[in-house]
């Protein structure tokens, strides 16, 4: 069992002279909901986000549209990336999207998708730009069997595409070499963040989070939210979105 970084704030703050600080969204920031639309960033939780950003580095990372996270934040001067990572955004010009050459194959394999998946009860499929979702949260085992086969179906069809899971559901997305890790790991480089003084601090609650608890392993801090142990490269844990606002809200107090 890994332990809580609650407990051990102060020794995560002490590391570094400086912080740079990337957060997952849903599972993170927000709590888990049945339907992706509900899932809205309180007030309390904005707040300290943004007393954060006003002294270190901020990124937001999330599996939702790079448009869509941006709104449901809506804090200034910050990193957004949207689609894993795929198309990021932030301030003074800082733009990057990886596969853009893939979107026409995206279209097929939607099209594709809502006809096989269409009728089935409980499936929600959502087109982002450079991936689409297919929540079962709410599907039968029936249903998510068959969700299972036509996206493996879209594979063998569409080689330029692989399939990703994450909570209560799969995504289809460009099988290119990139990820949440090295997403990161750019923003860092690009944003001159390489120094030894800098402590990244990752904040994630999903499969798709591992890849920057992996990169950022020999490098920085990741932190997994879980209310229940589960193996993880994070090196400590928080329990709900509710302890993450606690624990970035220490941090800010610690700090400044």
């Amino acid at each position: 069992m890994i332990p809580s970084a609650l407990e051990h704030v102060h020794e995560i703050a002490a590391h570094a002279r400086r912080l740079a600080v990337f957060l997952d969204y849903d599972g993170t920031l927000t709590p888990i909901v049945s339907q992706p639309t509900q899932a809205v960033l309180s007030d309390l939780t904005r707040q300290t986000v943004r007393a954060l950003a006003a002294h270190v580095p901020v990124a937001v990372l999330s599996g939702r549209d790079l448009d869509d996270i941006r709104q449901r934040v809506d804090i200034e001067g910050i990193v957004y990336a949207g689609s894993h990572g795929f198309d990021i955004a932030g301030p003074r010009g800082l733009r990057k999207q990886v596969a853009t050459e893939f979107l026409p194959i995206m279209d097929a394999a939607e099209k594709e998708l809502k006809e096989k998946l269409a009728g089935i009860h409980g499936i929600l499929l959502e087109r982002k730009r450079f991936s689409v979702a297919a929540h079962y949260r709410q599907a039968n085992e029936n249903g998510v069997n068959k969700v299972t086969r036509a996206l493996n179906e879209a594979v063998a069809r569409h080689g330029e595409l692989r399939t990703i899971a994450g909570k209560k559901v799969f995504e289809l997305q460009p099988n290119v070499d990139w990820n949440k890790g090295r997403a990161v790991f750019w923003l860092l480089e690009t944003l001159g963040l390489e120094q030894p003084e800098v402590l990244p601090l990752y904040v994630g609650d999903d499969v798709t989070d591992e890849d920057a608890f992996r990169a950022l392993r020999q490098r920085g801090v990741g932190i997994v939210v879980s209310e229940l142990p589960r193996p993880t490269a994070a090196r400590y844990a928080l329990k709900s979105p509710a302890e993450v606002e606690r624990f970035l809200r220490e941090i800010v107090a610690r700090l400044f």
